[in-house]
């Protein structure tokens, strides 16, 4: 789903049969990871297709589908499993999990009639499973006769980005200036940038407060490493636009199994000195009634580009109106410009197709033997 859609239903899909109505040629679409671009427009395609997915996107995505428009879940899967293959008619798919954003996300390589494709999906290597990117560009599949590159920060100033672990002592620095509650705005499913806080609070002795709908995203991931509902020093909050949800979808039994941990509006001024409050501008109410903003600070950690958004004005001036200072601590979920060369230069005899960018046209430039190719249409490998 293009980034930029107002209305999925109305978006054109591409011409692909079994797209619009069943046909025995779509064998599967691969859904590398959840995010919406990746994944949007697929609940319009017809109930029997199968989908390649990992299984704890699969699980994110249903938890998040209660809370969120966002959300969907898929009927008929083979799920995506790190270097497995799967074999469907004369297609051999194998997935690589990659460091990226998007809990579960996996670059995939196919093989039909003797040619091998490799799709980079979306990854980087700053994140905490960079060493994933590294034993790619060391062992990368042999024989590889395109290569299918996303390019999204090219043309982003070519910048080197911070890691998850630089993030995490700025964040640790962020919140010690901060006398009231730090409020993080960050994607409940950034699942790294969670760590990343959670670490941070340890680090300055804060209880790490998170929503009900981020709460049930960790415990989807079925990684009891991750950060969950029942750890010490984390609580869940129950925003009113989330207890709308589970009231209006009848979810009782997903609110009650939170209760445990659960922290309360009346409970909220009284903790955030020694508190780190994840954040989005839908909880502006809920945090307005509770009278616990006195020495808060914003801390955004989400793109800068959105804060550029018109849509975002309204949210800017609540914080000016509050006196709440803004700090950025954010680093990219995409691959840095000496990262796509390394990578480029792991598969030397591929041709490169450009993906998933603004910029293909600085492609030959940047990585040489370059082959353009236009949505929509076919060409010959």
């Amino acid at each position: 789903m293009p980034l930029d859609v107002t209305n999925p239903d109305e978006t054109p899909l591409h011409p692909i049969r079994g797209f619009e109505t069943p046909d025995a040629s779509l064998l599967g679409v691969v859904i590398s990871h959840p995010h919406q671009d990746h994944y949007g427009l697929a609940y319009r395609l017809p109930g029997q297709t199968l989908f390649l997915i990992g299984k704890a996107a699969q699980s994110i995505l249903a938890a998040a589908d209660l809370f969120t428009a966002g959300g969907t879940t898929f009927e008929n899967v083979l799920y995506l499993e790190d270097q497995k293959p799967i074999t469907l008619g004369s297609f051999t798919i194998v997935p690589f999990l990659v460091d990226h954003s998007g809990y579960d996300a996996y670059a995939v390589l196919v093989e039909a009639d003797g040619k091998r494709l490799f799709y980079s999906g979306d990854l980087r290597a700053h994140g905490r499973k960079g060493a994933l990117f590294e034993k790619l560009v060391r062992q990368p599949p042999e024989r590889v006769d395109v290569l299918l590159m996303e390019g999204t920060t090219i043309g982003r100033n070519d910048q080197v980005f911070p890691t998850e672990a630089a993030l995490e002592e700025r964040f640790v620095e962020l919140f010690q200036e901060t006398t009231g509650m730090p409020l993080v705005w960050c994607s409940g499913q950034n699942i790294d940038r969670l760590v990343t806080v959670m670490r941070a609070c340890i680090k300055t002795g804060r209880q790490f407060i998170i929503d009900m709908y981020t709460a049930h995203v960790l415990r989807a991931t079925g990684n009891e490493r991750l950060p969950q509902a029942g750890w010490d020093h984390i609580k869940v909050f129950l925003p009113n636009a989330q207890r709308r949800q589970i009231i209006r979808r009848g979810e009782f039994d997903v609110a009650n199994s939170y209760r445990p941990w659960r922290i309360f509006p009346e409970q909220l001024a009284q903790a955030a000195a020694t508190s780190v409050m994840l954040f989005r501008p839908s909880m502006i109410n809920d945090i307005e009634k509770a009278s616990c903003l006195t020495g808060s600070r914003l801390i955004y950690s989400l793109w800068s580009g959105y804060l550029k958004d018109p849509k975002t004005r309204p949210f800017l001036e609540w914080l000016r109106r509050h006196g709440i200072p803004l700090s950025e601590c954010h680093t990219s979920g995409h691959a840095a410009l000496q990262d796509l060369v390394r990578l480029r230069h792991a598969f030397p005899n591929a041709p490169v197709v450009p993906i998933h960018t603004i910029n293909a046209d600085r492609f030959e430039e940047l990585f040489g033997n370059v082959q353009r190719q236009n949505d929509g249409e076919w060409w010959t490998v």
